[in-house]
């Protein structure tokens, strides 16, 4: 049952609503992984990294709205329930307990690449279906690379 419809053709739909709910997961999780990295890393490079892991967080959690409004606005409702998250995210476990700095960037590292490569394919699913969609993907792909770049810098 639709209580807001689309004008998307079911297919098509159904391609973009799983793409959306994807990018959701993955960004809600990337905001609690950087979250929890940003609560116990330590060392010598702690305070740079940990405002940066902020940065991430709150570029994470704006995306996540986006995304989320726009399953709704397309009649799909969006699941960021926490069981939904933890089990449909790209994104590798973080470990527990604190993480020395060096091992806090490289966890970033893989874990924005891992979104990045995950978002790449929904670019490329949602370009017939819905390039409204794909426009938001992109912007999104954007700037997840822009962290990525960043993080990979620090450990260089």
């Amino acid at each position: 049952m639709y209580i807001v419809k689309s004008s998307l053709a079911d297919a098509d739909l159904k391609t973009v609503a799983e793409a959306l709910q994807g990018a959701l997961v993955d960004l809600v999780d990337l905001s609690l992984a950087a979250k929890q990295i940003h609560w116990n890393i330590v060392g010598p490079r702690f305070r740079s990294i940990h405002l940066q892991l902020d940065e991430v967080v709150a570029s994470a959690r704006a995306h996540s709205d986006t995304v989320a409004e726009r399953a709704s606005a397309l009649g799909v409702p969006p699941d960021g329930r926490a069981a939904t998250v933890a089990s449909g995210s790209g994104i590798k476990p973080t470990p527990a307990g604190w993480i020395k700095d060096t091992d806090a960037v490289s966890t970033m590292v893989d874990a924005l690449g891992s979104v990045i490569v995950r978002m790449r394919e929904r670019v490329d699913a949602t370009a017939e279906p819905d390039p409204v969609s794909q426009d938001i993907f992109i912007q999104i792909t954007a700037e997840l690379e822009k962290h990525h770049w960043m993080f990979q810098a620090e450990n260089a």
